[in-house]
């Protein structure tokens, strides 16, 4: 297994994300490798959460990466949630984004989970990715 592209693939999807002027309207809070500081108001996305699966084969190394993307809103109802997510939806799985190391191979909608916290203040929409990446 390589978890070599990691860091890499980070980038190019945070690259991706905020290089994108429809997503950059639809998340004004921008986009964080950790939730922001404080109490955040409006509409934020955070890369997340990541597990990677060896996916190694006799033509070199290689890894599934299962991204998790983060949108959280505090705007009533989960519209504006559900419209950064869907808007990422589009976006990801048809790109594949130059990496400084390794290479993507696709990057396809695993799942999402949308929900309700801190006390129903706030609404949250979990994405997954899986993004197959080699060498």
């Amino acid at each position: 297994m390589s978890y070599q592209s990691a860091v890499a693939l980070q980038q190019a999807l945070f690259d991706t994300l905020t290089g994108d002027a429809v997503l950059t309207g639809l998340l004004p809070g921008g986009v964080h490798d950790a939730p922001p500081p404080g109490t955040p108001q409006g509409t934020y996305g955070v890369i997340g959460v990541e597990e990677a699966i060896d996916r190694s084969d006799i033509s070199g190394p290689g890894a599934e990466h299962r991204v998790a993307i983060a949108i959280v809103s505090d705007a009533p109802g989960f519209m504006v949630a559900k419209n950064a997510a869907a808007r990422i939806g589009q976006l990801l799985p048809d790109t594949q984004p130059a990496l400084s190391t390794g290479r993507i191979v696709a990057i396809w909608f695993h799942q999402a989970r949308a929900r309700r916290v801190e006390g129903g203040a706030v609404r949250r929409i979990d994405l997954t990715f899986r993004v197959r990446v080699e060498g």
